[in-house]
């Protein structure tokens, strides 16, 4: 009987296991970023610290990511990346979805 529960309990466990990368950021406040206008502070400040930064074509860049996967697949995944240029002003920026 114990053995049962256990397998049935571990079957559970792994058909609703997930896991996470990122962390969660406020998307709502993606349409506030101008390009040519809002700073890296401002960025900051609507924002947060990013969650990864690096470097695309020598413009500094910054990720803001919440990826959340289950055994099943993606699920409600959000990646904001914003390039700066070398005023720290936003150059670029590109936001995309995917909500299951």
């Amino acid at each position: 009987m114990k053995l049962k529960t256990l397998i049935t309990a571990l079957s559970l466990f792994a058909f609703t296991a997930c896991a996470q990368v990122g962390k969660p950021f406020p998307e709502q406040n993606v349409l506030a970023i101008k390009k040519g206008v809002t700073t890296k502070e401002e960025v900051r400040r609507l924002f947060g610290d990013p969650w990864r930064t690096g470097y695309e074509d020598g413009q500094q860049t910054w990720t803001y990511g919440n990826y959340r996967y289950t055994v099943l697949g993606q699920k409600d995944n959000s990646d904001l990346v914003i390039r700066f240029n070398e005023k720290d002003v936003v150059s670029s920026y590109s936001y995309s979805a995917t909500k299951n």
